[in-house]
């Protein structure tokens, strides 16, 4: 590769690290300009190369916030190994699913959860009056953890995204904890993929590693805002990405 080809993709590592910490959704940043300067490069790779820069960054999310967000660990952490299980086997089973048929439910899904939160703008700013109890947060996250997680292991564009309106639509948890809590998930399901496809040959360790030290400086950048700005503007984020995402995941099924 050219110095050129080099700094494209560092520049959309950092982009990705940001907007993951943020909101996720990270992937459609870096996936797509992987093929766009390494065009010849299998569809696998690109995932396994993408994720070691997604679990680098996601990593240093999960100790940024840490430091200013209240984080269950003890619920959390099997919620990650949980996710990680999921995602190897998502990861696995990619060729045996049809993508076809995989995008337009996802897309249905981000539209849904754009109007969402257009339709209800408290969801996520404030924290839920009546805290849900320790069964109810033990059950959505594990839930959120496998299905999810395997999602990522499948596809991966938006799992953050996802990760974050389902606990601040079933916890009643606000966007910045909530933002905190999904990267402790997606920490372990990037870890998942990772290993699964590492396993199969399936990385570019050169460029994964540059890419993951771009990607942690967007994502320390990106945590650190959406602690100081507050869950406004995780909000606004959210809402951009997840549009861009539907227009991405269309133009990708559609477009050609």
């Amino acid at each position: 590769m050219s110095l050129a080809d080099w700094a494209v993709l560092l520049t959309a590592a950092t982009a990705a690290g940001w907007v993951d910490a943020v909101v996720g959704g990270g992937g459609l940043i870096v996936l797509p300009t992987l093929f766009v300067v390494l065009p010849g490069l299998a569809p696998q790779t690109a995932l396994g190369t993408n994720k070691i820069a997604a679990f680098s960054g996601t990593s240093a999310a999960v100790l940024t916030f840490s430091r200013k967000v209240p984080m269950r660990w003890k619920v959390l952490v099997p919620g990650a190994a949980i996710a990680a299980v999921a995602a190897a086997c998502g990861s696995a089973a990619v060729a045996l699913i049809d993508k076809r048929l995989f995008i337009p439910i996802v897309m249905v899904v981000l539209v849904g959860v754009a109007i969402f939160v257009t339709l209800r703008p408290s969801v996520g700013v404030t924290m839920a009056t009546h805290p849900p109890t320790r069964r109810k947060t033990i059950l959505v996250v594990a839930l959120a953890a496998g299905l999810i997680g395997l999602y990522d292991g499948v596809l991966g564009p938006g799992t953050g995204t996802f990760l974050i309106i389902t606990f601040a639509t079933l916890l009643g948890t606000e966007f910045v904890r909530a933002a905190a809590m999904a990267k402790v998930i997606n920490c372990g399901s990037n870890l998942g993929s990772l290993i699964f496809l590492a396993s199969t040959g399936h990385v570019l360790w050169a460029l994964g590693l540059s890419m993951a030290v771009a990607n942690i400086a967007g994502s320390i950048v990106g945590s650190r805002m959406a602690i100081a700005k507050g869950a406004g503007f995780v909000r606004a984020v959210l809402l951009v990405v997840v549009i861009v995402m539907v227009v991405r995941l269309g133009w990708q099924q559609f477009g050609s």
